[in-house]
């Protein structure tokens, strides 16, 4: 397409002073501040804060102890914070790191020349190369050219609609919005196939994206995996009702009748008291909510984004981006992989290797090549390229035409003067671009798949450019087969006097075949063995010849055995859906594969219960990257793509992407160690609150000692978890089922010993009198209820190694994971310090050495016994 000069860098100045810039406002963002007081929306922190409320008069009254009141607070308010700023801060980092790696650029032409630009430094008036899949980065209108557009991010309509040249002078009107005007485009459409210039009329806020953007309040969609940890905390909740519901009608069973001696004329009396009975409703509110609030697991949803966040930055250096959070969820539990050959599982670095004519003369080099054939090659690539060069810059165009030009370029002077009439770009279906020219030559120029040209060649181009009679192409198709054996990708050249519409013409004139080569990335041998040893299928899809895919996916080992099936696009079109699913699982390779192959291949696939992960980087991909489990797109893709995919493959690299499998399986492990930690406690704090008022145990655990460890169970537990390592052996799993529980009999086995066990060694500490002889006798056994607080504890942190671990060295790995030994360290050496100065807000005293040994000693225990579970289980197994 002939270029335009654009604007001079005093015109942008200008404009941009007058008009602004091309950034669009930001959603304003929630404070932390904002933040916190949301968390009091919470319905069960607002009915403790109004029973706490209550409380406070009975305190005034003298009929509540001060301290408690002021322990509820505190933990409360430390709880919420808390969350608030680990929401807060996970929110922060995500958006750095997408702001970061997600920065669209676009070709502009700027004094002459085109040059990339980022989107936010466009400005009206500039005028804008438009491509296929590229998005569109303001509002404007056609100036040259022409182009099909996807308008279904901005109208809901996914036709593609045709975007021209208006023959009438116009003026875009950004207050009437004619989203069918065949001159106008907007910011946000995705050009779909042609190729133009684009005037642009309208920037930042003004454009009509930029207005729906501040009008968009659309939620995120919840993921499989939050689904299922919610479905698991409305089950768990309603134990947790249940028990609170029980504490507290014991509490006032126990305060109304037990209290009175069951006496008949004590209990009347008590009922007449008046304030005494509204303070005890309101303390076996308190306790109940306070159950509540420990059974409940309403973290275990937000537990995700905490351990995905915290995972991130890790993931970035494996050039991995995660855009979407359920897709690095599913990641690991990928069954089969759609893979891009190109820039995946080879470097995606084109070079030309060699090129022969129509004689079959080979030509390793362009100043190799006689003038007369040589300048037949510059007009072909040249004039028949997205690709353009500026200022020795390739600018535009897809890997393989940048390869071309690079090659011509390489013998010096590049310059020919040809002006585009028309053209047909290239296409996957086609497989084959024309362009006609006028100009150093006049006719039509052709390029695409050989076994698509020769058939129609009838002539070549001899040394000197002149035009001889094609008697026979066996000799060429010999050299196409031998090229192809070696991973060589062969393109044909040819011209012709007749342009046909979207039809390759008859009667053309060779120009010669050129050998691109592409070589495979030197660690994706080793990533393909570990993806398939992970259980996950690799299927290899791309546009080349079914000979050039096989020798590829030999060498790097995705076929690997006679049963291996490879299929063209045209083998594909023959068969039934039932035909291609009795034969999936032996699919290793799709070649000469088109769009449309990818998205029934990924139905088919789902159909059959697989969770499907798709790569793809270009405008063609799009249905196949929305349809899939995961979608990864390339970095080097387009941006439309990258929109549309869940994971951004940075480096193009099929290495990251066994990355992202493996992060993902490390984040649903981190998250099942933690669901386990966490009920284990839950269960066994509910118990003990349940049944020890039943055994005459009053309050076993405090409202504000529960609080407590609610807190460190919930969000400081989550963060010690989310540093777990991805470690290399989760590979050798077999990925999850679609319909897989998050909680399996191994989990539902530690999480019931481990709480059975917790609440019996608690009820022996409270109905053995060796347990009550080892603590000094204080005011309300106040020394005593302080060690059993500390049982509870530091078995919940004992748990946590068990719970971390799934073999029996506690201790495996653990030097990855250096949060986890700080934070473990952190909650006891609190816990030490609000043992001594904790006082009557905590119902703590200090202890001495022989009654930390009676508290923490049996606490230590939950460790063998988790140990004989897991050898027991492991026996069974």
């Amino acid at each position: 397409m002939e270029s335009v000069k654009g604007l001079s860098i005093t015109e942008v100045q200008e404009s941009r002073e007058q008009n602004g810039t091309n950034r669009l406002s930001e959603k304003e963002r929630s404070t932390l501040w904002k933040k916190y007081w949301e968390k009091f929306d919470d319905p069960i922190i607002t009915i403790l804060l109004i029973a706490l409320g209550i409380n406070l008069i009975f305190t005034f009254l003298g009929k509540v102890d001060w301290f408690e009141c002021l322990g509820i607070f505190i933990s409360v308010m430390i709880a919420t914070w808390v969350s608030a700023l680990s929401e807060y801060k996970n929110e922060e980092a995500f958006l750095i790191i997408q702001k970061e790696a997600s920065k669209v650029r676009c070709k502009v032409y700027r004094d002459g020349n085109a040059t990339e630009i980022g989107i936010d430094d466009i400005v009206k008036g500039d005028y804008v190369l438009l491509q296929p899949g590229d998005i569109i980065p303001a509002d404007g209108e056609v100036f040259r050219g022409s182009i099909k557009v996807d308008q279904s991010a901005l109208n809901g309509e996914n036709k593609e609609l045709e975007k021209s040249v208006s023959k009438e002078k116009h003026e875009f009107r950004s207050r009437f919005i004619d989203f069918w005007d065949k001159n106008s485009l907007f910011r946000g459409s995705v050009v779909c196939s042609g190729q133009c210039i684009m005037k642009v009329t309208q920037i930042g806020d003004k454009t009509v994206y930029g207005q729906l953007s501040r009008e968009d309040e659309a939620e995120d969609r919840l993921s499989p995996l939050q689904l299922k940890l919610s479905e698991l905390a409305k089950k768990i909740s309603r134990f947790g009702y249940m028990g609170a519901a029980t504490v507290a009608f014991v509490y006032l069973v126990q305060q109304i009748f037990a209290d009175n001696g069951w006496q008949f004329a004590k209990v009347a009396e008590y009922f007449f008291s008046g304030s005494q009975v509204l303070a005890d409703v309101v303390n076996a509110i308190i306790m109940g909510v306070t159950v509540i609030v420990v059974s409940v697991p309403e973290g275990l949803p937000l537990m995700i984004a905490i351990v995905c966040s915290l995972n991130m930055k890790k993931m970035m250096k494996n050039n991995v981006l995660v855009r979407k959070l359920i897709g690095i969820e599913t990641a690991g539990s990928i069954n089969i992989l759609f893979s891009d050959k190109t820039g995946t599982i080879t470097c995606g670095k084109l070079q030309v290797l060699n090129f022969f004519d129509g004689q079959g003369n080979e030509y390793e080099k362009n100043n190799k090549i006689p003038l007369g054939l040589q300048k037949m090659i510059k007009y072909s690539v040249l004039g028949n390229s997205g690709a353009q060069l500026s200022k020795g810059k390739i600018i535009g165009g897809n890997a393989t035409e940048k390869a071309l030009l690079d090659f011509i370029c390489s013998g010096g002077n590049c310059n020919v003067h040809l002006r585009k009439i028309r053209e047909n770009l290239f296409s996957s279906e086609a497989k084959f671009s024309q362009t006609q020219v006028e100009g150093e030559f006049s006719g039509v120029l052709i390029k695409g798949a050989p076994e698509k040209i020769l058939k129609k060649c009838t002539s070549f181009y001899d040394e000197d450019g002149r035009e001889k009679p094609l008697t026979g192409t066996a000799g060429l198709n010999r050299k196409i087969d031998q090229m192809a054996k070696r991973c060589i990708r062969v393109i044909a050249l040819a011209t012709s006097k007749n342009f046909t519409d979207g039809k390759i013409p008859d009667g053309m004139t060779l120009v010669g075949l050129v050998g691109i080569r592409d070589d495979v990335r030197p660690d994706v041998v080793a990533s393909v063995r570990e993806v398939k040893r992970a259980g996950i299928q690799p299927v290899m899809i791309t546009g080349d010849k079914k000979e050039t895919a096989v020798a590829i996916a030999r060498e790097v080992g995705i076929m690997d055995s006679s049963r291996n099936v490879v299929l063209t696009s045209e083998d594909l079109q023959k068969m039934s859906d039932d035909a291609i699913c009795e034969i999936l699982s032996d699919i290793r390779v799709i070649a000469r594969a088109l769009p449309t192959d990818k998205s029934r291949l990924v139905r088919i696939a789902q159909e059959k219960g697989l969770v499907v992960g798709m790569t793809g980087d270009g405008v063609n991909d799009l249905a196949a990257l929305r349809r899939a489990d995961v979608g990864f797109a390339m970095g080097s893709g387009t941006d439309v793509a990258k929109a549309a995919g869940d994971i951004v493959v940075l480096d193009d690299n099929f290495s990251s992407i066994r990355a992202a499998v493996l992060y993902g399986r490390t984040i649903y492990k981190s998250i099942k160690k933690f669901v386990v930690c966490q009920m284990t406690i839950n269960i066994a704090a509910v118990l003990v609150s349940v049944v020890g008022p039943l055994m005459g145990i009053e309050k076993p655990l405090g409202i504000t000692q529960m609080l407590w460890i609610n807190l460190i169970m919930d969000t400081l537990a989550a963060i010690a978890f989310g540093g777990e390592p991805a470690l290399g052996q989760y590979m050798f799993d077999k990925p999850k089922q679609r319909n897989e529980k998050i909680l399996d009999m191994r989990a539902w086995s530690a999480i019931i010993v481990g709480a059975v066990f917790t609440f019996a060694v608690s009820l022996v500490f409270f109905l053995s009198d060796e347990m009550r002889y080892a603590f000094r006798s204080g005011e309300n056994s106040i020394y005593f209820y302080t060690g059993y607080f500390n049982f509870f504890v530091f078995a919940g942190v004992f748990n946590a190694f068990n719970a971390r671990c799934e073999g029996i060295d506690l201790l495996d790995h653990i030097s990855l994971n250096k949060p986890f030994l700080f934070i473990i360290g952190l909650i006891c050496a609190v816990q030490i310090v609000m043992t001594y100065f904790g006082g009557p807000v905590l119902r703590t005293a200090g202890l001495m050495p022989k009654e930390w040994l009676a508290a923490v000693l049996p606490a230590l225990l939950v460790i063998p016994v988790d140990l004989m579970r897991k050898l027991i289980i492991g026996k069974r197994h």
